[in-house]
């Protein structure tokens, strides 16, 4: 019966560790960026900056913490079928060094089957990094009353072993002095936006 406990035990202890590693704050690395490199934020409507002016959408101030270059190529209401279809012209047209994807709310809006979109997902990720261009994934909350971001946005991160911010648009979306609309960021939501994505690419050491 002892040597069942202490087995038990052990077993449980591993367990525990397991889960604690894959809470941790280690963020996958990623190359350091040259001062010339180009960023190019890639999604719809919250990359565009719907809700508060262009100079204030979060990859304009990212530019300015970070100091480097960062391109707004957002379209309002796109899905990620749309931002499949026109990815290659952005990445022709910019030519980054990293690209940052944020895509999926319009598919989870409009009932889109969710393994298409984490499909769609796969597929641009995938077409990025097969060009060598580093990446990194945010997360947007599913509609809902508590909510979170959806698990296959952390489940392609993790596939691809790719930085990711699963936290921060929800964080700002549950706070009524940082949004424009219920699904949109203002001003004051999408610098806190800039200032998460800034953390990461800092911890993952491309700035």
């Amino acid at each position: 019966m002892k040597t069942l406990i202490k087995t038990n035990t052990y077993v449980l202890c591993l367990l525990c560790l397991t889960l604690l590693a894959g809470c941790g704050n280690n963020v996958p690395k990623l190359g350091k960026l040259a001062a010339p490199d180009v960023i190019v934020a890639f999604g719809d409507s919250l990359t565009f900056g719907t809700g508060a002016s262009e100079a204030e959408s979060y990859p304009i101030v990212l530019g300015q913490l970070i100091g480097r270059n960062v391109v707004r190529a957002g379209v309002p209401g796109e899905q990620t079928e749309g931002g499949l279809a026109r990815l290659q012209s952005v990445i022709d047209e910019h030519k980054p060094k990293l690209m940052i994807v944020c895509l999926g709310g319009n598919d989870m809006l409009r009932k889109v089957n969710e393994a298409q979109t984490k499909s769609n997902l796969r597929t641009i990720v995938q077409t990025i990094q097969g060009q060598g261009i580093a990446v990194v994934l945010m997360g947007v909350p599913k509609p809902a009353l508590v909510t979170g971001a959806a698990p296959f946005y952390d489940e392609i991160a993790r596939e691809f072993g790719i930085p990711y911010e699963g936290k921060i648009v929800t964080d700002v979306l549950y706070q009524r002095d940082q949004k424009s609309d219920p699904i949109h960021p203002n001003a004051k939501g999408y610098r806190r936006i800039a200032e998460a994505l800034a953390a990461l690419l800092k911890k993952a050491g491309a700035v």
